[in-house]
């Protein structure tokens, strides 16, 4: 039955919101899931491997950056940087071979005068399809400060760095939470963020599939029942 809903619902979604019509993750986004996985565990000798295979599968040096950088708002400086450190020895051997890795593109400059704060708010608007709450409430009514951070340093700062599509973002912000676990309910959030930017739900259960491989059972097990809850909701929305 569950799986009956998902078809349902991949179509009524396609035909509302003009989704990607790949029904599988391309290699590059496969890539982008286990080497912030990876990364988010501190499991720096796999990270290595799948850093070698994200360059093959055609990722920028900028892309795999940008994604090291990203992933620090989820799970801390010290997972980041230790990221990009093995990242700079992975580009080091590289280089020694004789392999030139592609730099690609560099972030384009902001063109928008508006403050972070309403950028970050305009962001959030995109990705989650609603505004944002207005009076706040919730954990950002307790701390006003947090909000501020997220609306002006991750919508704004980061999320606005065009390096990287919403979905490529989201794909490394979901892969992030599930392996370091215990936040499942911004891993419910940011999994109706993907559907909304137009990942469809073959391709998130194919990410829980990468999440088993790369990281571990328990998490994939945890990955998988948010994700069911997730299009359980939306496919009642739809009917």
């Amino acid at each position: 039955m569950l799986i009956m809903a998902i078809s349902f619902f991949t179509n009524c979604l396609k035909a509302q919101n003009n989704m990607n019509t790949n029904q599988a993750l391309s290699p590059k986004e496969q890539s982008i899931i286990s080497i912030a996985a990876l990364t988010a565990k501190g499991d720096l000798s796999d990270l290595k491997t799948e850093l070698n295979t994200g360059l093959e599968t055609g990722l920028t040096i900028n892309q795999i950056k940008e994604e090291l950088v990203h992933l620090y708002a989820y799970c801390g400086f010290p997972r980041s940087i230790r990221g990009l450190q093995t990242f700079m020895e992975v580009l080091d051997e590289r280089k020694t071979k004789g392999i030139i890795d592609v730099l690609g593109a560099e972030t384009s400059p902001i063109q928008d005068n508006r403050s972070k704060y309403e950028r970050g708010k305009k962001v959030i608007e995109k990705l989650t399809l609603t505004p944002p709450e207005e009076p706040l409430t919730g954990y950002s009514a307790f701390a006003p400060e947090i909000d501020v951070f997220l609306k002006e340093h991750l919508f704004a700062d980061i999320f606005e760095r065009d390096v990287l599509t919403y979905s490529e973002r989201e794909l490394v912000t979901i892969s992030v939470i599930s392996s370091i676990g215990g936040a499942e309910p911004m891993l419910r959030a940011h999994l109706n963020i993907c559907l909304n930017v137009g990942l469809t739900p073959e391709q998130l259960q194919q990410f829980v599939t990468i999440i088993k491989s790369t990281v571990g059972r328990k998490e994939a097990k945890a990955a998988q029942k948010v994700l069911d809850g997730v299009l359980e909701s939306r496919f009642k929305e739809t009917k």
